[in-house]
């Protein structure tokens, strides 16, 4: 806990950017150069060891463990895999290490399976999940649709996307999540849009959806679906972690969202490894304040600690049906 708000992490990844699980394909390392300079932008000052120091790596579980868990105050979090398989031969975040990190720890990490229905096929994903679901426990899913070489999908669509879901449900899962915004490499932006999801959302009411990153540079976008549709939730993946680096450019952002969805449809991300340890970030959003520059001339509401008591933990325990008092929480030597 910090400042006795529970934090729950929406989402780590324990990533293998190995040269050695990179694929035979001319898009694969211009892909990982985008998502290494990614994090060398967006990152604390704190944090900068981190990335000089063997980030290109396969990371453990006895890395990620070190650095969510005996380096910050997080007390739960879900591993999500990444399912991109067209520049890494396992996956940018494979699915065998946040199942192995979840194994590890089971009481403090979710495991999130991943599938491709271009990659998989149809029933090849269907099966997937079927045996994520199955013999690892996989308590969501998540969907990268955007590939390069004209493989994106689109989230909406009925013969590829559909039966997915639908399975997903006859496993008793009830929260989908997707990467929207944030490009790696030579992808065509447009298909990371949110616009999607609205169906997804509107033919699927018991299914909760999960949208990252803000779908930046998709914002407007992305947060009036999280506005208009209740089984809209908006991950602050990748947007939150920017505070220390571009502070009024989040300040911003949390105002509008406040504003247009609430606190109680925000989740807190730390995308851990990529972001480096959670601490300080943790540290600079529960002090931070939304400026009266802001409040008075864009109508933004401040932050308040009931809002952060939602956004850091609170919310995604509800989404996962975990209550809140079994969450155990870590008492880390400060």
């Amino acid at each position: 806990m910090i400042k006795d708000y529970l934090v729950f992490d929406a989402v780590c990844h324990v990533y293998n950017l190995d040269d050695k699980n990179l694929a035979e394909d001319k898009n694969a390392y211009l892909g990982r150069q985008s998502i290494t300079g990614l994090g060398s932008i967006f990152r604390a000052p704190q944090n900068r060891n981190l990335y000089s120091n063997g980030y290109v790596r396969d990371f453990t579980t006895k890395d990620m463990y070190e650095m969510i868990f005996e380096k910050s105050d997080t007390d739960m979090v879900m591993a999500q895999a990444v399912p991109i398989f067209d520049w890494f031969k396992d996956g940018f975040a494979p699915i065998n290490h946040q199942y192995q990190f979840a194994q590890a720890y089971p009481d403090k990490v979710l495991f999130c399976g991943g599938v491709d229905p271009i990659y998989h096929g149809v029933k090849g994903a269907i099966d997937e999940i079927k045996r994520q679901s199955t013999e690892m426990g996989a308590k969501s899913f998540k969907f990268y649709n955007a590939h390069p070489a004209g493989a994106s999908w689109r989230c909406d669509d009925k013969e590829l996307a559909y039966p997915l879901y639908e399975e997903i449900q006859r496993q008793g899962i009830n929260v989908i999540q997707f990467h929207k915004g944030v490009p790696f490499g030579p992808i065509f932006i447009e298909d990371f849009k949110p616009n999607d999801l609205q169906a997804v959302a509107y033919d699927f009411p018991d299914l909760n959806i999960v949208i990252h990153h803000l779908a930046e540079p998709y914002q407007d976008e992305c947060i009036s679906i999280g506005a208009r549709f209740p089984n809209v939730y908006l991950a602050l993946s990748g947007t939150a972690g920017n505070y220390l680096v571009a502070p009024k450019k989040f300040e911003r952002q949390l105002g509008q969202l406040l504003q247009e969805c609430g606190s109680e449809k925000l989740l807190w991300g730390s995308e851990a490894a990529l972001y480096g340890p959670p601490q300080p970030y943790l540290e600079a959003l529960v002090d931070m304040k939304i400026s009266e520059e802001l409040q008075d001339g864009w109508g933004y509401p401040q932050v308040t600690e009931s809002d952060w008591a939602n956004i850091l933990g609170k919310n995604f325990a509800k989404l996962m049906k975990i209550e809140t008092s079994n969450i155990p929480i870590n008492k880390r030597s400060k």
